[in-house]
């Protein structure tokens, strides 16, 4: 069985520094064709949201892409989006219902590795028909990624920024995606060459994908994550990182920004302050807490 812990801790340090990258919607504008073409369909499908799919489909994008919530885990984007759905009158309406998330939230809060091959080992020791249904969900979403998602290449300035961040520091993807399609996405365009290793949802929380592979090895100011999700943020503020944004809506002008200053700023130590406070605020403006409806 493979040992993705160990993978982490045994990680070798041949730089000072050290970045991690998210991949959906920061690395490869892909967030936008997986949610809109692969989870929301089957989410609609699987919840029985058919009857009021307009509202639902508003639902899950707002979870997952427009708003602080983007870039969650799948699991805790369905309890999110339960928790909405609860609350629209247009949804309850037409006939739909939100589904009990009792058991979701008890192994939301007991596992880390929140990935289909966790869920099954779950429930293999515990019946929970709401949990089946979301795994029998996050398979289908699974095989729809596969069949859908090919030929996204990485944003413009991306390739720019690995090749010359690699030259002095340690590069790694930090994400929630299943490893499968993370291995397979930065292979197909001829990427995976310039990180030391893949951590995806196997691996753990994005969190504990840094912590992991950095402990004892580098300086906290020496630490960058580089991400398009305030969950990126909080998983480089556990571990006490520096955090650059990729902005949503302006991701060109974000790894722009990475290649001709950030970077820059990091190697020389002057990242952390008002430079790192501006980029920030302007991240934080751009995703909104609460839903317009």
């Amino acid at each position: 069985m493979r040992d993705y812990l160990n993978e982490m801790k045994t990680l070798e340090k041949k730089h000072e520094f050290f970045i991690g990258f998210d991949s959906d919607g920061c690395v490869f504008d892909s967030m936008e064709v997986k949610h809109k073409e692969c989870f929301c369909p089957a989410f609609i499908k699987h919840y029985n949201m058919q009857p009021a799919s307009k509202y639902a489909r508003e639902v899950w994008e707002f979870v997952n892409l427009y708003s602080k919530m983007r870039g969650c885990n799948r699991f805790w984007a369905i309890y999110h989006s339960m928790k909405l759905i609860a609350q629209r009158p247009e949804i309850l309406a037409r006939g739909c219902a939100p589904v009990d998330t009792a058991d979701l939230e008890k192994w939301l809060a007991m596992e880390s590795k929140l990935g289909n091959p966790a869920l099954e080992s779950y429930l293999e020791k515990v019946d929970s028909p709401t949990l089946r249904q979301a795994l029998e969900w996050s398979k289908e979403v699974n095989a729809r990624v596969k069949d859908m998602v090919h030929g996204v290449p990485p944003l413009p300035g991306v390739k720019e920024v690995l090749a010359s961040a690699s030259q002095q520091a340690d590069l790694i993807v930090v994400s929630q995606t299943p490893l499968e399609a993370l291995v397979r996405e930065w292979a197909e365009n001829k990427m995976d060459h310039f990180v030391n290793l893949i951590c995806g949802q196997e691996h753990g929380t994005k969190a504990e994908h840094i912590h992991y592979s950095t402990e004892g090895k580098y300086a906290p100011e020496c630490i960058l994550m580089v991400g398009d999700a305030p969950g990126d943020y909080k998983a480089a503020e556990k571990n006490g990182a520096l955090f650059f944004p990729i902005i949503p809506g302006r991701e060109e002008y974000s790894w722009n920004e990475l290649l001709n200053n950030g970077l820059k700023k990091f190697f020389n130590r002057e990242f952390q302050g008002s430079y790192q406070q501006k980029l920030l605020d302007d991240f934080n403006r751009s995703l909104p807490e609460n839903p317009a409806w």
